[in-house]
């Protein structure tokens, strides 16, 4: 008997292909984004900077999603009312911070795919104080090569909480993605936790050779969120359940 994924793949692969998991983890402080004037790729494009600049060659995001050219780019955004910063992507240490090189910190898994990206599971581990980025690279500077990493589990952040976020997908047609974000509070009191979808255009205006500009703007149709048009890949609606507030 073939399976049903079988047949997604038998009837047109590169369609049921066309989105996945394309974006990038973390992609703050690598070579490919460095303009400097002396080639200091790290110091030029840090993590903090990350929350506030635009990438020219890629995108990144926690949970990310996108069309396999990443023109549409869609992910999840956090906050646990404590952080200075919305949790937007995984936190790091550049390679000249970390005593053993370039090193994530945060926790997340790709849980579970089917080939054509028709099924995929996520999930992240998110404290509920505040995160510790000054800690961590304050405590990895002063080890050597020779010491182990001081890691974010050792901070002792999740022993006063955490959420354990799981985002799922499934397609019900090659160009229809459902999602479920699924926040299971990990610690002994009731914590508060904003989730923040966020959906935004990759920025090719701007390379001087097609200045058009598609549009990202509220919907008027019921349970219409945000609506979109591109020259590549059409119309879009980004649809929610409930009354979720929007921010442009």
């Amino acid at each position: 008997m073939t399976s049903a994924e079988q047949q997604r793949l038998d009837a047109d692969a590169a369609a049921w292909r066309r989105w996945g998991p394309y974006l990038a983890e973390r992609a703050w402080g690598t070579v490919r984004e460095d303009y400097s004037a002396d080639g200091d790729a790290w110091a030029w494009f840090p993590h903090d900077h990350a929350r506030s600049r635009t990438y020219r060659w890629n995108e990144d995001g926690l949970a990310g999603l996108s069309d396999d050219h990443q023109f549409l780019c869609l992910s999840l955004a956090l906050w646990n009312g404590a952080d200075t910063i919305l949790k937007e992507r995984a936190f790091g240490l550049s390679g000249p911070e970390g005593n053993h090189g370039e090193d994530a910190k945060d926790y997340w898994w790709f849980l579970d795919s089917t080939p054509t990206h028709s099924w995929m599971r996520w999930r992240y581990f998110y404290p509920q104080v505040r995160f510790p980025y000054e800690q961590l690279v304050d405590v990895n500077a002063h080890r050597t090569r020779l010491d182990p990493e001081f890691e974010l589990l050792d901070t002792g952040v999740f022993d006063q909480g955490y959420w354990d976020v799981t985002v799922d997908v499934a397609k019900a047609t090659p160009e229809d993605l459902c999602l479920r974000i699924t926040a299971r509070n990990a610690g002994p009191l009731a914590a508060p936790l904003h989730v923040v979808p966020t959906l935004w255009l990759r920025n090719t205006w701007r390379w001087g050779h097609d200045d058009r500009r598609a549009q990202l703007r509220a919907g008027a149709l019921r349970g219409v969120i945000i609506e979109e048009g591109h020259e590549f890949i059409g119309d879009r609606v980004l649809a929610g359940s409930g009354t979720p507030q929007l921010l442009f």
